[in-house]
Protein backbone atom coordinates (compact mmCIF):
# COMPACT_ATOMS: atom_id res chain seq x y z
CA UNK A 1 0.00 0.00 0.00
CA UNK A 2 3.19 2.45 0.55
CA UNK A 3 3.98 4.31 -3.21
CA UNK A 4 6.97 5.89 -3.72
CA UNK A 5 7.25 9.74 -4.53
CA UNK A 6 4.78 11.35 -6.00
CA UNK A 7 5.61 11.39 -9.74
CA UNK A 8 5.83 14.61 -11.72
CA UNK A 9 6.46 15.22 -15.62
CA UNK A 10 6.73 19.06 -16.57
CA UNK A 11 5.61 19.96 -19.88
CA UNK A 12 6.13 22.77 -21.75
CA UNK A 13 5.41 24.31 -25.12
CA UNK A 14 3.12 24.26 -27.43
CA UNK A 15 -0.07 21.80 -27.58
CA UNK A 16 1.54 19.05 -29.88
CA UNK A 17 4.91 19.71 -28.27
CA UNK A 18 3.81 19.26 -24.72
CA UNK A 19 1.24 15.97 -25.81
CA UNK A 20 4.02 14.16 -27.28
CA UNK A 21 6.31 14.69 -24.60
CA UNK A 22 3.75 12.79 -22.14
CA UNK A 23 3.64 10.39 -24.10
CA UNK A 24 6.92 9.63 -24.98
CA UNK A 25 7.74 9.81 -21.17
CA UNK A 26 5.21 6.78 -20.92
CA UNK A 27 4.92 5.18 -23.84
CA UNK A 28 5.19 1.12 -22.78
CA UNK A 29 3.01 2.02 -19.67
CA UNK A 30 0.24 3.91 -21.39
CA UNK A 31 0.11 1.37 -24.01
CA UNK A 32 -0.28 -1.13 -21.15
CA UNK A 33 -2.64 1.02 -19.26
CA UNK A 34 -4.67 1.35 -22.80
CA UNK A 35 -5.35 -2.45 -23.26
CA UNK A 36 -6.46 -2.79 -20.00
CA UNK A 37 -9.24 -0.37 -20.30
CA UNK A 38 -9.75 -1.14 -23.98
CA UNK A 39 -10.68 -4.60 -22.48
CA UNK A 40 -12.71 -3.04 -19.37
CA UNK A 41 -15.16 -0.87 -21.43
CA UNK A 42 -16.17 -3.57 -23.30
CA UNK A 43 -16.38 -6.66 -20.65
CA UNK A 44 -19.93 -5.75 -19.34
CA UNK A 45 -18.16 -4.71 -15.66
CA UNK A 46 -18.76 -0.87 -16.16
CA UNK A 47 -21.20 -0.83 -19.40
CA UNK A 48 -23.40 -3.25 -18.58
CA UNK A 49 -23.30 -5.65 -21.66
CA UNK A 50 -20.20 -6.34 -23.30
CA UNK A 51 -19.02 -5.17 -26.72
CA UNK A 52 -15.89 -6.36 -28.65
CA UNK A 53 -12.44 -4.33 -29.06
CA UNK A 54 -13.14 -3.25 -32.33
CA UNK A 55 -16.59 -2.28 -31.20
CA UNK A 56 -15.11 -0.19 -28.64
CA UNK A 57 -12.67 1.29 -30.99
CA UNK A 58 -15.12 2.11 -33.19
CA UNK A 59 -17.51 3.76 -30.82
CA UNK A 60 -14.37 5.85 -29.46
CA UNK A 61 -13.67 7.03 -33.12
CA UNK A 62 -16.67 8.49 -33.36
CA UNK A 63 -15.70 10.83 -30.61
CA UNK A 64 -13.11 12.12 -32.12
CA UNK A 65 -15.12 14.89 -33.79
CA UNK A 66 -16.75 16.12 -30.84
CA UNK A 67 -13.11 16.48 -28.82
CA UNK A 68 -11.90 18.69 -31.70
CA UNK A 69 -15.22 21.11 -31.79
CA UNK A 70 -14.51 21.22 -27.93
CA UNK A 71 -11.07 22.57 -28.04
CA UNK A 72 -8.76 22.29 -31.08
CA UNK A 73 -5.90 23.44 -28.91
CA UNK A 74 -7.25 20.20 -26.41
CA UNK A 75 -7.40 18.04 -29.53
CA UNK A 76 -4.09 18.51 -30.67
CA UNK A 77 -2.38 17.92 -27.54
CA UNK A 78 -4.11 14.43 -27.12
CA UNK A 79 -2.86 13.74 -31.16
CA UNK A 80 0.50 14.21 -29.81
CA UNK A 81 0.04 12.23 -26.79
CA UNK A 82 -1.08 9.46 -28.99
CA UNK A 83 1.63 10.07 -31.34
CA UNK A 84 4.00 9.92 -29.06
CA UNK A 85 2.61 6.81 -27.15
CA UNK A 86 1.89 4.60 -29.90
CA UNK A 87 -1.68 4.41 -30.09
CA UNK A 88 -4.66 5.45 -31.83
CA UNK A 89 -6.51 9.00 -31.24
CA UNK A 90 -9.91 6.39 -30.47
CA UNK A 91 -7.49 4.29 -27.88
CA UNK A 92 -6.60 7.94 -26.31
CA UNK A 93 -9.85 8.85 -25.83
CA UNK A 94 -10.69 5.66 -24.02
CA UNK A 95 -7.57 5.50 -21.55
CA UNK A 96 -7.95 9.34 -20.63
CA UNK A 97 -11.66 9.56 -20.91
CA UNK A 98 -12.97 5.69 -19.73
CA UNK A 99 -15.14 6.71 -16.85
CA UNK A 100 -17.49 8.83 -19.33
CA UNK A 101 -16.80 6.42 -21.55
CA UNK A 102 -18.29 3.92 -20.23
CA UNK A 103 -21.22 5.56 -20.49
CA UNK A 104 -21.33 6.21 -24.03
CA UNK A 105 -21.12 2.37 -24.72
CA UNK A 106 -23.80 1.82 -22.10
CA UNK A 107 -26.13 3.71 -24.06
CA UNK A 108 -24.61 2.15 -26.94
CA UNK A 109 -25.81 -1.06 -26.37
CA UNK A 110 -29.13 -0.41 -25.52
CA UNK A 111 -28.90 1.70 -22.00
CA UNK A 112 -29.03 -1.07 -20.28
CA UNK A 113 -26.80 -0.79 -16.80
CA UNK A 114 -26.18 -4.09 -14.91
CA UNK A 115 -26.43 -4.15 -11.21
CA UNK A 116 -23.00 -5.27 -10.89
CA UNK A 117 -21.50 -1.88 -12.53
CA UNK A 118 -18.68 -0.89 -10.27
CA UNK A 119 -18.55 2.71 -10.87
CA UNK A 120 -18.45 4.59 -7.36
CA UNK A 121 -15.41 6.82 -7.49
CA UNK A 122 -14.15 9.94 -5.51
CA UNK A 123 -14.90 11.86 -2.68
CA UNK A 124 -14.95 15.77 -3.31
CA UNK A 125 -15.46 18.98 -1.72
CA UNK A 126 -15.23 22.67 -1.32
CA UNK A 127 -15.01 24.75 1.73
CA UNK A 128 -16.08 28.14 1.70
CA UNK A 129 -13.39 31.12 3.07
CA UNK A 130 -15.36 31.86 5.60
CA UNK A 131 -15.09 28.49 7.39
CA UNK A 132 -11.36 28.18 6.51
CA UNK A 133 -9.73 31.42 7.65
CA UNK A 134 -10.63 33.74 4.83
CA UNK A 135 -9.36 31.35 2.09
CA UNK A 136 -11.19 28.51 0.63
CA UNK A 137 -10.61 24.86 -0.23
CA UNK A 138 -11.01 22.59 -2.74
CA UNK A 139 -10.13 18.73 -2.02
CA UNK A 140 -10.84 15.30 -2.77
CA UNK A 141 -10.05 11.35 -2.91
CA UNK A 142 -9.68 10.28 -6.78
CA UNK A 143 -10.77 6.74 -6.27
CA UNK A 144 -10.67 3.92 -9.14
CA UNK A 145 -10.37 0.29 -10.29
CA UNK A 146 -7.40 -0.78 -7.85
CA UNK A 147 -4.89 -1.44 -11.02
CA UNK A 148 -5.22 1.97 -11.77
CA UNK A 149 -3.36 3.32 -8.92
CA UNK A 150 -0.25 2.79 -10.78
CA UNK A 151 -0.66 4.98 -13.35
CA UNK A 152 -0.96 8.35 -10.97
CA UNK A 153 0.83 11.39 -12.49
CA UNK A 154 1.18 15.11 -11.70
CA UNK A 155 1.35 16.97 -14.86
CA UNK A 156 2.88 20.40 -14.46
CA UNK A 157 2.39 22.07 -17.16
CA UNK A 158 2.90 25.38 -19.09
CA UNK A 159 1.60 25.64 -22.59
CA UNK A 160 3.12 28.64 -24.87
CA UNK A 161 -0.62 30.28 -24.91
CA UNK A 162 -2.49 29.48 -21.15
CA UNK A 163 -2.17 29.90 -17.86
CA UNK A 164 0.37 27.07 -16.44
CA UNK A 165 -1.20 24.29 -14.44
CA UNK A 166 -0.59 21.73 -12.03
CA UNK A 167 -3.02 18.54 -13.23
CA UNK A 168 -3.32 15.43 -10.91
CA UNK A 169 -3.79 12.64 -13.91
CA UNK A 170 -3.35 9.50 -14.62
CA UNK A 171 -0.75 8.73 -17.85
CA UNK A 172 -2.43 8.95 -21.10
CA UNK A 173 -5.15 11.13 -20.20
CA UNK A 174 -4.78 14.82 -20.38
CA UNK A 175 -5.64 15.77 -16.63
CA UNK A 176 -8.43 14.93 -14.00
CA UNK A 177 -7.94 17.35 -11.25
CA UNK A 178 -5.99 20.79 -10.92
CA UNK A 179 -5.46 24.25 -10.05
CA UNK A 180 -4.30 26.98 -12.32
CA UNK A 181 -1.84 30.12 -11.89
CA UNK A 182 -4.81 32.23 -12.01
CA UNK A 183 -5.77 30.14 -9.40
CA UNK A 184 -8.79 28.32 -10.67
CA UNK A 185 -9.16 24.66 -9.51
CA UNK A 186 -11.25 21.85 -10.88
CA UNK A 187 -12.53 18.69 -8.79
CA UNK A 188 -14.78 15.76 -10.06
CA UNK A 189 -16.86 12.95 -9.27
CA UNK A 190 -18.11 10.22 -11.48
CA UNK A 191 -21.52 9.88 -11.97
CA UNK A 192 -23.25 6.89 -13.99
CA UNK A 193 -25.14 8.53 -16.94
CA UNK A 194 -27.67 6.83 -18.91
CA UNK A 195 -27.99 9.38 -21.52
CA UNK A 196 -24.09 8.94 -22.67
CA UNK A 197 -23.33 9.51 -26.34
CA UNK A 198 -20.58 10.10 -28.52
CA UNK A 199 -19.55 13.61 -27.19
CA UNK A 200 -16.38 14.82 -25.34
CA UNK A 201 -15.14 13.16 -22.81
CA UNK A 202 -14.55 14.66 -19.15
CA UNK A 203 -10.52 15.20 -19.14
CA UNK A 204 -10.74 17.75 -22.09
CA UNK A 205 -13.25 19.49 -19.71
CA UNK A 206 -11.46 19.30 -17.03
CA UNK A 207 -8.27 21.00 -18.61
CA UNK A 208 -10.25 23.55 -20.83
CA UNK A 209 -11.46 24.78 -17.37
CA UNK A 210 -8.40 25.18 -16.19
CA UNK A 211 -7.40 27.70 -19.20
CA UNK A 212 -9.34 30.18 -17.46
CA UNK A 213 -9.01 32.81 -15.37
CA UNK A 214 -12.57 32.77 -13.16
CA UNK A 215 -14.80 29.99 -11.82
CA UNK A 216 -17.22 31.88 -13.17
CA UNK A 217 -15.68 31.59 -17.32
CA UNK A 218 -15.21 27.60 -16.05
CA UNK A 219 -18.63 27.31 -15.26
CA UNK A 220 -19.43 27.83 -19.08
CA UNK A 221 -17.57 25.35 -20.19
CA UNK A 222 -18.87 22.32 -18.14
CA UNK A 223 -22.44 23.76 -19.22
CA UNK A 224 -21.58 24.19 -22.99
CA UNK A 225 -19.71 21.25 -23.32
CA UNK A 226 -21.03 18.31 -25.35
CA UNK A 227 -20.32 15.55 -22.91
CA UNK A 228 -19.89 12.33 -23.94
CA UNK A 229 -21.08 10.66 -19.83
CA UNK A 230 -21.49 11.40 -16.49
CA UNK A 231 -19.48 13.95 -13.97
CA UNK A 232 -20.12 16.33 -11.11
CA UNK A 233 -17.73 19.11 -11.25
CA UNK A 234 -16.40 21.03 -8.26
CA UNK A 235 -15.16 24.72 -9.31
CA UNK A 236 -13.34 27.12 -7.06
CA UNK A 237 -11.46 30.47 -7.43
CA UNK A 238 -8.89 32.63 -5.85
CA UNK A 239 -11.28 35.12 -5.50
CA UNK A 240 -13.42 31.88 -3.90
CA UNK A 241 -16.20 31.85 -6.06
CA UNK A 242 -17.07 28.73 -6.51
CA UNK A 243 -19.72 25.93 -8.00
CA UNK A 244 -21.26 22.01 -8.24
CA UNK A 245 -22.07 21.35 -11.02
CA UNK A 246 -24.29 17.42 -11.92
CA UNK A 247 -23.01 17.40 -15.50
CA UNK A 248 -24.99 14.30 -17.50
CA UNK A 249 -25.17 14.53 -21.54
CA UNK A 250 -29.12 15.75 -21.10
CA UNK A 251 -28.74 18.25 -17.81
CA UNK A 252 -26.71 20.49 -16.05
CA UNK A 253 -28.00 21.29 -12.82
CA UNK A 254 -25.30 23.60 -10.31
CA UNK A 255 -25.19 25.22 -7.23
CA UNK A 256 -22.84 28.03 -6.22
CA UNK A 257 -20.18 27.79 -2.76
CA UNK A 258 -22.37 29.63 0.14
CA UNK A 259 -21.52 29.73 3.54
CA UNK A 260 -21.49 25.99 3.98
CA UNK A 261 -19.12 23.31 2.70
CA UNK A 262 -20.30 21.63 -0.80
CA UNK A 263 -19.54 17.95 -0.79
CA UNK A 264 -20.40 15.73 -3.58
CA UNK A 265 -19.67 11.85 -4.26
CA UNK A 266 -20.97 9.21 -6.94
CA UNK A 267 -24.72 9.68 -6.65
CA UNK A 268 -27.01 12.79 -7.71
CA UNK A 269 -29.09 14.76 -5.17
CA UNK A 270 -31.10 17.03 -8.24
CA UNK A 271 -33.75 15.36 -9.72
CA UNK A 272 -32.58 16.98 -13.33
CA UNK A 273 -29.88 14.50 -12.99
CA UNK A 274 -31.43 11.44 -11.31
CA UNK A 275 -34.06 11.52 -14.05
CA UNK A 276 -30.87 10.21 -16.27
CA UNK A 277 -28.79 8.41 -13.73
CA UNK A 278 -27.99 4.60 -14.52
CA UNK A 279 -29.26 2.55 -11.98
CA UNK A 280 -26.17 1.41 -9.03
CA UNK A 281 -26.00 -1.52 -6.70
CA UNK A 282 -27.93 -1.25 -3.76
CA UNK A 283 -24.10 -1.42 -2.05
CA UNK A 284 -22.46 1.42 -3.89
CA UNK A 285 -25.13 3.65 -3.28
CA UNK A 286 -25.11 3.02 0.30
CA UNK A 287 -21.15 3.29 -0.09
CA UNK A 288 -21.82 6.83 -2.06
CA UNK A 289 -24.26 7.81 0.52
CA UNK A 290 -22.01 6.86 3.66
CA UNK A 291 -19.27 9.32 2.19
CA UNK A 292 -21.23 11.96 1.56
CA UNK A 293 -22.60 12.52 5.31
CA UNK A 294 -19.32 11.89 6.50
CA UNK A 295 -17.74 14.18 4.56
CA UNK A 296 -20.56 16.83 5.30
CA UNK A 297 -20.31 15.98 9.26
CA UNK A 298 -16.72 16.51 9.52
CA UNK A 299 -16.97 19.96 7.40
CA UNK A 300 -19.45 21.20 9.90
CA UNK A 301 -17.05 23.71 11.49
CA UNK A 302 -15.17 27.01 10.94
CA UNK A 303 -11.06 26.75 10.46
CA UNK A 304 -10.75 24.35 8.00
CA UNK A 305 -7.18 24.21 6.98
CA UNK A 306 -4.96 21.84 4.15
CA UNK A 307 -4.11 19.50 7.20
CA UNK A 308 -7.71 18.70 8.06
CA UNK A 309 -8.70 18.52 4.32
CA UNK A 310 -5.85 15.78 3.90
CA UNK A 311 -7.28 14.37 7.35
CA UNK A 312 -10.64 13.95 5.54
CA UNK A 313 -9.09 11.73 3.04
CA UNK A 314 -7.78 9.28 5.39
CA UNK A 315 -10.58 8.99 7.07
CA UNK A 316 -11.45 5.44 7.81
CA UNK A 317 -14.93 5.08 8.41
CA UNK A 318 -15.85 5.27 4.60
CA UNK A 319 -14.07 8.17 2.90
CA UNK A 320 -10.37 6.60 2.08
CA UNK A 321 -10.99 3.08 0.42
CA UNK A 322 -8.93 0.24 0.29
CA UNK A 323 -9.64 -2.88 -2.56
CA UNK A 324 -11.84 -5.37 -1.63
CA UNK A 325 -12.36 -8.52 -3.24
CA UNK A 326 -16.09 -7.82 -4.40
CA UNK A 327 -15.12 -4.28 -6.37
CA UNK A 328 -11.53 -3.87 -6.78
CA UNK A 329 -12.29 -0.36 -5.83
CA UNK A 330 -9.45 1.98 -3.67
CA UNK A 331 -8.37 5.66 -2.82
CA UNK A 332 -5.93 6.23 -5.85
CA UNK A 333 -4.52 9.37 -4.62
CA UNK A 334 -5.75 12.87 -3.19
CA UNK A 335 -5.31 16.36 -3.64
CA UNK A 336 -5.79 19.11 -2.17
CA UNK A 337 -6.14 22.76 -3.73
CA UNK A 338 -5.58 26.44 -1.69
CA UNK A 339 -6.46 28.94 -4.65
CA UNK A 340 -5.89 31.86 -3.05
CA UNK A 341 -2.19 30.77 -2.22
CA UNK A 342 -1.71 28.42 -5.31
CA UNK A 343 -0.86 26.19 -3.19
CA UNK A 344 -1.33 22.05 -4.21
CA UNK A 345 -1.04 18.97 -2.08
CA UNK A 346 -1.52 15.49 -3.66
CA UNK A 347 -0.50 12.34 -2.61
CA UNK A 348 -0.28 9.11 -4.43
CA UNK A 349 -1.77 5.91 -3.22
CA UNK A 350 -4.46 5.21 -0.61
CA UNK A 351 -4.18 8.70 1.13
CA UNK A 352 -3.84 6.77 4.86
CA UNK A 353 -1.30 5.13 3.82
CA UNK A 354 1.33 7.43 1.97
CA UNK A 355 2.38 11.48 2.18
CA UNK A 356 1.08 14.65 0.64
CA UNK A 357 3.27 16.46 -1.31
CA UNK A 358 3.13 20.27 -2.00
CA UNK A 359 3.82 21.12 -5.30
CA UNK A 360 4.78 24.02 -7.06
CA UNK A 361 4.03 25.59 -10.13
CA UNK A 362 7.58 26.31 -10.82
CA UNK A 363 11.01 23.88 -10.88
CA UNK A 364 12.76 24.17 -7.56
CA UNK A 365 10.18 26.61 -6.11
Amino acid sequence: MRRPDLRILDLAGSPEAMGHAHGHAHADEIRAYTDERVRLAGAGGWSGEPLDRDGVLALAEACIPAHEAHSAVLHEEMCGLAEGAGITLAEAIVVGGFTDFVDTVRAHVGGHHSAAVVEDDCTSFLVPGSRSDGTGLCAQTWDMHDTATEHVVLLRVRPDDGPAALVFSTVGCLGQIGMNEAGVCVGINNLTAADGVTGVTWPTVVRDALLRSTADEALEVVLGANLAGGHSFLLLDAAGTGYLVEAMPSARPWVALDGDALVHTNHTVWPAATAVQGARASDLRANSERRLARAAELLDRHDVTPEDCMAITRDPDSICRESDPVHHLESSGGVVMRPGTRDLWAVWGVPSHNDYVHVPFATGA
